[in-house]
């Protein structure tokens, strides 16, 4: 019998914790995946993958069997080691700043008390697998995206920052299941909205606009369109991954998507109350804590659906950026705005009446 308290069992909870995440994620990666290219199929009034499985559902899976049994290639003159190491470091990256999301009441891998300071490092490194795959290719093309890409998660990542202090002011926490808990009570309480019932909501002015550069950061960030400048494919082909196939694009891939659903998750935690439920739920107090746990994960799994919808109608609809009107946003717009906001959003802890 195995004693769950000992060092032993708490690994194996830690295990399956993890091994619970990684199947959430892949499998809904699988169908986001698919409803991504549905959603931009359907605005150029096309079907979509339709064939594999009823209504292509099973697309994706059958786009994962292709990429792992085709044959890895690799570059005569690329370096080997960093050329394979560089997408793992991406897939493991973004695997890994989901240690720290809380999925539902309890349900977080690692609840640290400066969780938000974890996925600043986290994201930070990411970069890394990106400039090494450009570089180690051997291709100026490639390493013309790997420097564009650098210099793009480089910019958007201090607006980002600077957005998530005003959410950080407002709960006075760097823990992400804190700052969802404090967002308890209805959709009047979150963040976007003040995060402080109706005597916040003067503080919306900010918040809601801060929502909204925070949204435009994370396309930026991940390299999603319009703000796909490393990937273009007009001059640069596919950017720092067109020397690679097979398994390793996969690996490239999966890191990509996995990182715009952590955006997803992150616009609902920071703003949308996260597992909150939009209005109060005195019902569940008498409920099983499982069953409560799953109740408000099912309310995070929608926000999380919602707002990757909003991705792909933003992919679907928004020409791409040049590269000059790119860094002019994230640099004399976003940078300065947000910098405003960290000073209104003092002003309103210190002197608003939640003072």
């Amino acid at each position: 019998m195995i004693d769950w308290g000992s060092p032993i069992g708490w690994l194996l909870i830690t295990f399956g914790q993890i091994a619970a995440v990684l199947v959430w994620i892949l499998l809904s990666l699988a169908f986001l995946l698919l409803a991504d290219r549905k959603v931009w199929a359907g605005v150029m009034m096309r079907k979509g993958p339709n064939v594999v499985g009823p209504f292509g559902l099973f697309q994706s899976f059958a786009d994962f069997l292709k990429f792992v049994f085709k044959e890895v290639i690799i570059p005569a003159g690329a370096d080997k080691v960093i050329f394979l190491l560089a997408p793992l470091i991406s897939f493991t990256l973004a695997f890994g700043a989901w240690a720290v999301m809380p999925l539902a009441p309890g349900w977080v891998v690692a609840n640290i008390n400066v969780g938000i300071l974890y996925l600043f490092a986290i994201s930070s490194l990411g970069v890394y697998g990106i400039i090494m795959g450009g570089w180690a290719s051997n291709s100026k093309y490639p390493f013309l995206g790997g420097l564009r890409s650098a210099a793009q998660m480089v910019s958007y990542e201090v607006s980002i920052g600077f957005v998530i202090i005003t959410v950080i002011l407002l709960s006075g926490s760097l823990n992400l299941q804190t700052i969802v808990e404090k967002q308890a009570g209805g959709f009047w309480h979150w963040n976007v909205l003040g995060g402080a019932g109706l005597k916040g909501l003067p503080a919306a002015l900010v918040m809601f606009p801060m929502a909204v550069i925070f949204f435009i950061s994370a396309l930026a960030e991940t390299n999603r369109p319009p703000f796909d400048l490393p990937e273009a494919e007009s001059e640069l082909v596919a950017g720092y991954q067109v020397e690679y196939s097979s398994t390793p694009y996969l690996l490239f891939m999966i890191g990509e998507y996995t990182n715009i659903v952590l955006m997803c998750g992150m616009i609902a935690v920071l703003f949308f109350g996260g597992w909150q439920a939009p209005f109060p739920t005195p019902f569940t107090a008498s409920w099983d804590p499982t069953a409560a746990s799953f109740f408000g994960f099912m309310w995070f799994f929608l926000k999380i659906i919602i707002i990757f919808f909003l991705f792909a109608m933003v992919k679907a609809i928004v020409p791409r950026y040049r590269y000059d009107q790119l860094m002019r946003l994230g640099w004399k717009v976003f940078l300065p705005t947000s910098l405003v906001a960290v000073i209104l959003v003092s002003a309103w802890r210190v002197f608003g009446p939640g003072a």
